[in-house]
């Protein structure tokens, strides 16, 4: 971890300003602080204050203490969104779906197939509007222009009833957790991809190691 967190540092962007008044409110805390849920050897970090779900006050390099918590959360969103997409369409792929039209080959060897296709600029395409769209509603977040919470497109939640907030704080705890697993295991399932080089289930291809399944 440590190792890591001069490169998770020296990737990140430049943090958000914190206002002058944040600044006093957090001088004037007493210093006695909780201990984290997740680390009960640390102090929690008074940026996790139970806000948003899935928050157990991990954060032992204290990145809440120089960027801004929202903006945190929303790359966290985002990315456990697009791992968990990513997740189904890799296993899609090796278990032969394709997208119409698609070249017919391995997740792993997909992305130089279809840079040469043409099919990756038009992905890069259509990917850019939502991108551009929730730009501004980024920004005002961020600004305090508005109150929008991180992650929130404007998308009403259908599984619950209108004001069942405890239905969607259940459904906002397990995005959460199933977007930070899907992180974790698209990483996995890559790497394990490409030393074994073979099909899914990948592990399955290491010596000595059947992947969990049964058979001759």
């Amino acid at each position: 971890m440590l190792a890591l967190s001069s490169s998770v540092v020296a990737f990140a962007p430049a943090p958000v300003p914190m206002r002058s008044a944040d600044v006093l409110s957090r001088t004037a805390q007493p210093q006695l602080m909780a201990k984290s849920k997740s680390l009960p050897f640390l102090e929690a970090p008074p940026q996790l204050d139970g806000t948003y779900a899935g928050d157990a006050g991990f954060d032992p390099l204290n990145l809440s203490g120089y960027y801004s918590i929202k903006y945190l959360r929303e790359a966290e969103v985002k990315h456990g969104r697009i791992c968990m997409l990513a997740t189904l369409g890799f296993v899609a792929t090796d278990n032969g779906i394709w997208a119409p039209g698609a070249p017919h080959v391995s997740s792993l060897a997909a992305h130089d197939e279809t840079v040469k296709s043409g099919h990756m600029l038009f992905l890069l395409f259509v990917l850019a509007i939502p991108e551009a769209l929730s730009y501004n509603a980024i920004a005002q977040m961020m600004s305090g222009e508005t109150d929008r919470q991180p992650g929130d497109y404007g998308i009403p939640y259908r599984f619950c009833k209108t004001g069942d907030v405890k239905t969607q704080e259940r459904y906002k705890l397990a995005e959460i957790t199933h977007g930070r697993a899907a992180m974790l295991g698209f990483s996995g399932m890559v790497t394990q991809a490409a030393l074994t080089e073979g099909p899914f289930p990948y592990g399955a291809f290491i010596p000595g190691f059947d992947g969990g399944f049964a058979g001759p």
